[in-house]
C-alpha cells in the first residue's frame, strides 16, 4: 500500500510540473519554442522601417499607432500589450515575440496570429521595430 501511495504522489508531482510548464509556455512567460529561435534578420534602419510599415498595416489597430496598447479597434474588454513597456509578460526574447506575432497571444488568443498573412521576414522586421520603440 505504501508503494502505491508513493508512486501516486510521484506521478501527481510530475503531472503538476508538466501542467505548470505547459501553462507558462502558452501564456505569460513566453514559450520554450520562442526562446530557442534566433532572429535571422539583423536590426538595421531598413528592417526597422519595413517593420514599422508592417506594424502600421497590421498591428496599430489594437496596439495603437505608437505601441501604447491604445488602438481604436481592440476587442471589447481586451487589453492589448503596451509594446513600449520595459517588461513583456509574454516573453522578452526576439523568438518569443516572433511566436506571439505568428501564432497569437495564448491562452485566450484574443490576439490572432499572423501566420499566413505575413511572411516570416515581415514578422522578424516587426520584432525589430517593436524592439526599437521599447523603453530601454
Amino acid at each position: 500500500m505504501r508503494r502505491l501511495t508513493t508512486a501516486a504522489i510521484v506521478m501527481a508531482a510530475c503531472a503538476s510540473a508538466v501542467l505548470v510548464a505547459g501553462l507558462s509556455a502558452q501564456g505569460n512567460g513566453g514559450s520554450a519554442e520562442g526562446r530557442k529561435l534566433k532572429n535571422p534578420v539583423a536590426s538595421s534602419p531598413e528592417s526597422i522601417k519595413a517593420g514599422q510599415a508592417s506594424y502600421q498595416k497590421n498591428c496599430r489597430f489594437c496596439h495603437g499607432a505608437t505601441g501604447l496598447g491604445d488602438g481604436p479597434s481592440a476587442p471589447k474588454d481586451s487589453h492589448p500589450s503596451n509594446l513600449t513597456d520595459k517588461e513583456w509578460t509574454r516573453g522578452a526574447t526576439d523568438g518569443e515575440i516572433f511566436v506571439v506575432v505568428r501564432d497569437g497571444a495564448a491562452p485566450k488568443f484574443e490576439m490572432k496570429g499572423f501566420k499566413g498573412r505575413m511572411t516570416d521576414t515581415e514578422i522578424w522586421n516587426v520584432v525589430n521595430y517593436v524592439r526599437s520603440i521599447a523603453k530601454k
